[in-house]
């Protein structure tokens, strides 16, 4: 289990389990060996091998990233249940792209961002990104209309050598703000890789542009290889946790609750 999201209506979490190709769901104050709710698992569930999850706690929502697409299921669902939309890549000539595996939900202005690649023409209009000895499966944030369902293609990508993205590990968004937060890692393999940083773009970002804010991987900032980014609205708090340091890490951040993302002039 890689991932966990809780849910602050229902007061439940989820996690995603590969082996069993299924979401589980258990109370928030489940111990010990306690039974999930609910899963949900089945051939109609269309899951493989999956890694992580977002949970939309305004819309009842699971979105689960996987291969070229991402699914979603009703929060309530339990066994063996078709996902409520599918969105997915096109194929031959068409637009293509792929999930990395994070993704995040912006339920106020409506968007779906995850992290990934693309290909085809949507690589064409935004050139590839290349970093020598680096895996290249998360060089994108990928932002799609949060009802996006069928063949689709993302609104928008950022992209692109001024971005600083080689290898996303997490994201997040502040909804309320229209910001996303990306943990780039770079190369989850190296030691202390180079280049290591956590940025945050706007929603309304397109293109090869830097980030409106970064926090670099340096000793001055304690910061080493990031992998997770969390959000503490109530303190104005950016968490990052630090694979390198074995620590969770906690900065002040007011602007990023404080302003609202505005389409770049």
């Amino acid at each position: 289990m890689h991932d966990i999201r809780y849910h602050t209506v229902r007061d439940e979490i989820y996690v995603t389990n590969p082996f069993a190709q299924a979401i589980l769901a258990f109370k928030a104050d489940a111990d010990a060996q306690a039974a999930p709710v609910r899963i949900i698992q089945g051939p109609k569930t269309q899951l493989g091998d999956i890694d992580t999850l977002e949970v939309d706690s305004v819309n009842d929502e699971i979105i689960i990233p996987e291969g070229n697409g991402f699914k979603v299921f009703p929060v309530g669902a339990n066994g063996d249940v078709a996902p409520l939309r599918t969105a997915y890549a096109g194929g031959g000539r068409n637009a293509q792209w792929g999930v990395g595996g994070g993704i995040a939900v912006d339920n106020v202005h409506n968007f779906i961002a995850t992290d990934g690649s693309v290909s085809g023409s949507l690589e064409a209009k935004y050139p590839t990104v290349t970093q020598e000895g680096l895996r290249t499966n998360r060089n994108s944030i990928l932002i799609f209309d949060r009802l996006a369902d069928g063949e689709t293609m993302p609104l928008r990508v950022i992209r692109g050598e001024k971005t600083g993205i080689f290898g996303i590990r997490q994201m997040q968004i502040y909804p309320k703000g229209g910001w996303v937060i990306i943990a780039q890692i770079t190369e989850g393999r190296i030691a202390i890789p180079e280049g290591a940083f956590v940025g945050v773009w706007s929603i309304y970002d397109d293109g090869d542009v830097p980030p409106r804010w970064r926090i670099d991987a340096k000793p001055s900032n304690i910061l080493m290889k990031p992998r997770g980014v969390a959000l503490n609205p109530n303190h104005k708090e950016l968490l990052v946790s630090d694979m390198r340091l074995n620590s969770v890490l906690t900065f002040a951040f007011p602007e990023l609750f404080d302003q609202e993302a505005r389409p770049r002039q």
